[in-house]
């Protein structure tokens, strides 16, 4: 059978550990984004504290507010979104993905505390371990969820004790509260584990999978969203249990359809992908993005734009990869959005890269009336350092800069990645 093990409001837990004074009152982690990097007036020392696949690859250590008020701006509004709340807020009515302000509006006891986004990434690590030495096959699906493969490890009649016995160990060991689901596919595991929360262990057999899902809404289960949500209520599929009977429906709609009839199904035969079948270290692409309040200034947005690839530059280098193709995001204002890659053949430096995105920038930018809300540049495309495969024409200046930044890579891992900064970031 397979488990699926999902932490308990996992950032506020985590802030848990470190302050017992968190416990059972209304706890929310959230804020603004982090735009403390556009300070051209500070130093912050900000470092590259984790490389973890599934939270952000930059932690700042300083934040220009005070620990009380650090979801404020400059102007003392109130900023920001709700990323995880405890349950104790959620029963006064605070959701994830609220903001801040309409949080605090709703529940004024509510106690926010600011992202530390390295010791999240600390704890899965350390929960990723602990799995890995329980079952022989162990799948990370997010920062806060897992998969477990126990078939012909555990038998069926054992399952739900081995379950208990792993939630005690991780509660004991990690002091996390940890929810369980177990079924005989991923997906209906992931759906049961819904119905274990909190802090609880159901167990689902093959069996009982029919009439257990028959009067569950289609929105409940991963892979449906709200337009297709939607969809399917077009067709007069409101509920799990009316899926088994539009089998043609769903295949006519090919994989996706396919797959998703499927799990719901309970017949998919996806298995559990462990750490040893799976690169988790070995990103496809790396990227930053940050929201900030309204900016007409084009100039001030390439300077923003300079300062993200500099952050690009440092993550490369510490993966120690050479992307080959550029993207880059430009959101306005009222939602309107514009993007647009490059393709290239060069050795990567900071320079390049530089260079590119401002050249990208200017062909993007195409509503130059609206205001900017958010930049967002990632690189992917990894390629092998291989130097016949690069434009020979540049590739003697390319070394230069590569060891160039070599150098650079050395002082900011070890002072910070704004230690170096180029003129126009000033």
């Amino acid at each position: 059978m397979i488990l699926h093990l999902d932490l308990d409001c996992f950032f506020v837990s985590a802030e848990r550990i470190q302050n017992k004074q968190l416990l059972d009152i209304p706890v929310a982690v959230g804020g603004r984004s982090n735009v403390n990097i556009f300070n051209s007036k500070k130093t912050n020392k900000i470092v590259s504290s984790n490389t973890g696949a599934f939270v952000g690859s930059i932690v700042s250590c300083h934040e220009e507010n005070s620990e009380e008020e650090y979801y404020k701006d400059e102007q003392g509004r109130i900023r920001g979104i709700i990323t995880t709340c405890s349950y104790e807020a959620r029963k006064l009515g605070v959701k994830t993905a609220m903001s801040v302000n309409e949080a605090l509006s709703i529940c004024p006891q509510l106690k926010m505390v600011k992202p530390n986004y390295a010791l999240y990434h600390e704890l899965s690590t350390a929960l990723a371990q602990l799995l890995s030495n329980k079952m022989p096959f162990v799948e990370q699906f997010s920062i806060d969820e897992f998969f477990g493969d126990v078939t012909g490890w555990i038998s069926d009649d054992e399952v739900e004790a081995f379950a208990k016995e792993l939630k005690d160990e991780i509660q004991q060991k990690l002091d996390l509260p940890i929810s369980i689901g177990v079924a005989n596919t991923k997906y209906i595991a992931k759906l049961v584990t819904e119905y274990a929360k909190p802090n609880g262990v159901q167990v689902l057999y093959k069996e009982q999978e029919e009439a257990f899902i028959k009067d569950i809404k289609i929105e409940k289960f991963t892979g449906v969203g709200k337009q297709f949500s939607q969809k399917l209520h077009g067709y007069g599929i409101s509920t799990l249990g009316q899926v088994k009977s539009r089998k043609e429906l769903f295949y006519s709609w090919k994989k996706p359809g396919i797959q998703l009839y499927n799990r719901i199904c309970g017949i998919d035969k996806e298995k559990v992908a462990s750490f040893y079948d799976h690169a988790y270290d070995n990103r496809k692409s790396i990227g930053i993005e940050r929201t900030f309040d309204a900016i007409d200034s084009r100039e001030e947005l390439k300077r923003r734009v300079v300062i993200l690839c500099r952050y690009i530059s440092f993550l490369v280098k510490k993966q120690k990869v050479n992307p080959q193709t550029f993207f880059l995001k430009i959101q306005y204002e009222y939602k309107v959005k514009s993007k647009n890659y490059i393709q290239t053949n060069r050795l990567f430096s900071e320079l390049y890269l530089k260079q590119t995105l401002l050249e990208l920038f200017t062909k993007t930018d195409i509503h130059l009336t609206h205001k900017v809300v958010q930049l967002n540049i990632a690189v992917s495309n990894f390629n092998e350092h291989n130097p016949k495969s690069y434009d020979i024409f540049n590739y003697e200046e390319d070394l230069k800069q590569n060891k160039l930044n070599n150098t650079l890579q050395e002082l900011r891992e070890k002072f910070g990645v704004d230690i170096v900064k180029s003129g126009v970031e000033i």
